[in-house]
């Protein structure tokens, strides 16, 4: 199932497919360079109520990210 990166819960885990045409092309390299590639697996540490950035694990390294950013990474769920 194909859904963005800021709908993971706490304990969910997806493969990255790429990023939307909305996300800058800056946002976009930097997440390149901090491991956030097509491919890779990425999982949602916590998920913390009202809105606040989701804690992610991708590529060994943890990562804090709010929905501005983490709506636009589209991951594939294994539910597909």
């Amino acid at each position: 199932m194909s859904t963005s990166l800021w709908s993971l819960r706490a304990g969910d885990e997806g493969r990255i497919t790429g990023f939307d045409d909305a996300l800058a092309e800056n946002y976009r390299v930097r997440l390149m360079e901090l491991g956030f590639h097509p491919g890779e697996t990425v999982a949602c540490l916590q998920a913390p109520a009202f809105g606040a950035p989701k804690v992610f694990r991708v590529s060994n390294t943890v990562f804090s990210l709010d929905d501005e950013v983490a709506a636009h990474i589209n991951i594939e769920t294994s539910a597909s």
